[in-house]
C-alpha cells in the first residue's frame, strides 16, 4: 500500500472530514480513502482487462468458419552423439 501527505489542508476541510468519519464510525484516514476511491471509480470503470479486450475484439468472429490446417509430423530431433 502507498501513502500520501496532504499539506496546507484548510482547517474547515479537516473538521468536515473528522465529522464525516465520526458519522460513519471510522477514522479520518478511512474516510479519505473512501472519498478518493469514489472519486477515481469512474476512471477505473473504463479500464478493461486484456482478456476482455481480446474477447471484444474477436466477439463477432465465426470460429466454425476458420480453416483448420492439417497436422504435420514433428521434425526429427538432432542427435547429440558424444565425440
Amino acid at each position: 500500500m502507498s501513502s500520501i501527505t496532504v499539506r496546507n489542508l484548510d482547517e474547515a476541510v479537516k473538521n468536515c472530514l473528522r465529522v464525516r468519519a465520526a458519522q460513519h464510525g471510522w477514522s479520518m484516514e478511512q474516510e479519505v480513502r473512501l472519498i478518493l476511491q469514489q472519486a477515481v471509480a469512474p476512471m477505473q470503470a473504463g479500464q478493461v482487462s486484456f482478456a476482455e479486450r481480446v474477447n471484444r475484439r474477436f466477439a463477432g468472429l465465426q470460429v466454425e468458419s476458420l480453416p483448420i490446417p492439417e497436422r504435420q509430423s514433428a521434425r526429427t530431433p538432432p542427435a547429440f552423439d558424444p565425440s
